[in-house]
């Protein structure tokens, strides 16, 4: 199976940024270990700040892989332009949380993105991007 991990603003600094509430894995260092887990499954990876960028690796995508995992960060209760993306290709996408959004603050609380998501996993720690490929599977 053709997966790819597409990750939004800040989320390069995982592992260093608000440690607390993110942990302190790097992404590299979990990609790694889900690589392991899941060697059936061709798992590529994306991030970016930009938000044209997300919306241009969703079109790249959107055609031929089997899976899309998106943690869009903050552009997840901002970007209509991503969540018209998602609407507009055919590939699943799951959108994936570290934190539980709703336990946060409540602008946080709305996902301009997930009526055009498979479904949308949140507040698990790194074992969210786990569950979303486990989800590919159903």
């Amino acid at each position: 199976m053709k997966l790819i991990i597409i990750n939004g603003p800040n989320l390069n600094l995982l592992g260093i940024r608000e440690t607390s509430l993110y942990g302190n894995i790097s992404f590299d260092d979990f990609l790694a270990k889900l690589r392991i887990e899941f060697p059936e499954n061709n798992i590529e990876y994306f991030q970016s700040n930009v938000e044209g960028e997300i919306i241009n690796k969703l079109q790249e995508v959107g055609f031929s892989y089997d899976g899309i995992i998106l943690n869009a960060g903050g552009y997840t209760h901002t970007s209509v332009a991503i969540a018209d993306a998602i609407a507009a290709i055919k590939t699943p996408v799951v959108e994936v949380h570290i934190s539980n959004i709703f336990a946060r603050e409540e602008y946080r609380h709305i996902s301009l993105l997930a009526s055009k998501c498979r479904g949308s996993i949140s507040g698990f720690g790194l074992d969210s991007y786990r569950l979303a490929v486990e989800s590919f599977k159903i």
